[in-house]
Parts: structure tokens; sequence; C-alpha cells
């Protein structure tokens, strides 16, 4: 790996950049599957040691983290890795709802034939993806590999882009992943997947957003019943 001394004043701003986006890209991947446990402790030393890097590119990569909502810094008692609770993610749910049901609105007047080709053959992968894990997980990466990503950048609407690819984004991403895991969900959400390409393909906006929009809600009902501060009635 490219394991250098701690803070070694040698280390070129490039190189640090480089080592940043190394260890950054992985903390990142071990918290939203659960390798790294939420409400976890960020001990800088031991995490030098576990991704092989100085502290320097590692406060970096903390730094960043906390950028995304991922890492939550509390004055005397350091960083951790976020908790997901009820209360936040159901207001983030509910933006999530209006910002992707706007954005499939838009997809279905803005994608070319040509992105929508490339959006049924994705779903394909993803179908081969979840057979491989026996139907027990449905777990999207990041960028062009991610279906709700797509459908943001095919609504050609920058300011969508942004909110849906920023600080929402990994803590949706985290969300998905634990409930892409229960038994009834993956088969179900390539279907609704489905059911909002081909609304797009058929140039029906107001359907788009509606499958959309449902998509999301649905994925919600799953969601919070895995995360703690839920209140009844």
């Amino acid at each position: 790996m490219d394991k250098l001394p701690p803070d070694n004043p040698i280390v070129s701003l490039e190189t640090h950049r480089t080592l940043a986006d190394r260890v950054c890209s992985q903390l990142k991947h071990d918290i939203i599957i659960g390798k790294l446990p939420q409400g976890s402790k960020i001990l800088e030393e031991d995490l030098a040691k576990v991704y092989g890097s100085s502290r320097g590119p590692l406060r970096e990569a903390i730094r960043r983290l906390e950028g995304m909502r991922l890492v939550v810094r509390t004055p005397h008692a350091g960083a951790r890795v976020v908790t997901l609770n009820h209360t936040m993610m159901a207001e983030v749910y509910v933006v999530r709802e209006a910002l992707e049901g706007m954005s499939a609105r838009l997809a279905a007047q803005q994608m070319s034939t040509e992105e929508i080709e490339a959006l049924w053959e994705l779903l394909e992968q993803h179908e081969h993806g979840i057979d491989d894990a026996d139907g027990k997980v449905y777990f999207q990466r990041e960028g062009d590999l991610d279906f709700h990503y797509r459908i943001a950048i095919g609504s050609k609407n920058q300011w969508l882009i942004q909110l849906l690819s920023s600080e929402l984004y990994q803590l949706i991403r985290m969300c998905r992943h634990c409930s892409s895991r229960l038994p009834s969900r993956p088969t179900a959400a390539l279907n609704e997947h489905r059911q909002i390409v081909d609304a797009i393909a058929k140039r029906d906006p107001v359907l788009a957003e509606l499958l959309m929009r449902r998509h999301i809600s649905c994925a919600w009902n799953v969601v919070k019943e895995l995360l703690p501060g839920q209140t009844n009635g």
C-alpha cells in the first residue's frame, strides 16, 4: 500500500490528495456497508494502520466524510460514524421523494433514446447481481452504476443533480444498503425500477414522477422499520 511515515513533510500536495482520495473512498465504502458500524468512534491511529495511511491524508479523508454527513464531530467527544435515526431519515426521505420524483418527470422529457436504452441495460446488470446473491441483496455501486444517480443525470437539471449527488446521496446509500438485504426488497425494488424506466421510455412524465414517488415511499416504509428512534401512533 502507499504507506508513508506520519506527517512526512516531504509528501507533495498531489501525493497527499491522492492518498486522501483513496482513504476517503475506502472509509466511505466501509461506512456504507456497515464494516465501520454506525456510532463507532473514529480512532485515527487505528484507522491509519488499517488503511495504510499517514495521519495527514487520513484527517483530510475524515473531513470530507464530515461534509458528506457520514461522520459527525461532537465537541469534547471527537468524531464518530453517523447514526441513522428515524427522525433524521424521515426528513431526508421527504426531500428525496420530492426531488427524485421531479428528477423522473424531467428524465421522461429530457433523456435521449440511447440513455434510456442504457438504463434498461443497467437494470439487466442489476438483475444478474441479484441472481448472483441468490436474491438476497440489491446493492448498487455509486455513480453511473446507480439507477437513481442515472435518473438524476437524465433530468439534465444541474440543481437537481447537485442536490441528489451531494449530502443526501451517501446517507441514502447507507439506508438503501440496509433495506436491500431484506428478503422481500431486492426483487420488488428491481421491478419498481423497471416500471419507472418504462414510463420514461413512453415519455410519460406524470406517470414517471408518480412511480418514482411511490418507489421512494415504499423504500421508506421498509427503511423506517430498521432505524432506531421510531415513534408509534
